[in-house]
């Protein structure tokens, strides 16, 4: 007897294999978290001896030999993109919530990041300020000394505020600016008088009190 032809009906097209949870871990205790960190700085210290390159492939080669104690060392460098990415991730929270300035915040946090990951690449730093919350402003150093080619100051090299100069041996201040221009810094401006208010011509009534 033939057997009869079976079609199907269902339509599976759309099904789609479930996704695999991972097991949560146990939280691990002090102990084995310091023997933990125990194990990881030895594996380092290993992989470091080595190879002289573990650790640096990422960072510019004018960053590798900078002492310990210089204001953008690697080190430090790391530790601050770490919390900005923290102060980032709590601003995120915040713009949710609806929080006034969290979205200033966040772009800055972020901003900051992605300028010290470049200076790890390149080796210039890029930003105006530094530190691992942006508190303390950088300050410029003459390269290469620019001349005027015209006007008063012909053939003299310019100067900015605020730059140190190795010729110099210091940094060019406002103060130095005004006298080189010719300004007096104790020079008293006179004062801009206010001009008289004008009476109004409004009838003004006299209030009366009312006695009982």
């Amino acid at each position: 007897m033939p057997r009869k032809k079976v079609t199907v009906q269902t339509d599976n097209s759309e099904w789609k294999a479930p996704k695999k949870r991972r097991k949560p871990r146990k939280p691990m205790t002090e102990e084995q978290k310091v023997a933990a960190a125990e194990r990881l700085a030895k594996a380092r210290e290993k992989k470091a001896a080595a190879d002289p390159n573990y650790g640096k492939t990422n960072i510019h080669e004018s960053l590798r030999d900078l002492p310990d104690d210089h204001q953008l060392h690697p080190k430090k460098v790391k530790e601050w993109i770490k919390t900005q990415k923290d102060l980032a991730s709590a601003e995120r929270k915040n713009v949710k919530a609806g929080v006034k300035g969290a979205e200033a915040r966040k772009s800055y946090a972020e901003s900051y990041v992605r300028s010290m990951k470049s200076y790890l690449r390149s080796g210039d730093w890029s930003d105006m300020f530094y530190g691992e919350y942006a508190d303390k402003k950088i300050r410029n150093r003459c390269v290469a000394l620019g001349y005027y080619w015209y006007g008063p100051f012909k053939g003299e090299p310019k100067r900015d505020v605020g730059t140190f100069y190795p010729d110099l041996g210091l940094i060019w201040t406002q103060e130095m600016n005004d006298e080189r221009k010719g300004i007096k810094i104790n020079d008293e401006r006179p004062k801009r008088q206010r001009a008289p208010r004008k009476r109004s011509k409004r009838a003004v009534g006299k209030r009366t009190s009312k006695t009982t």
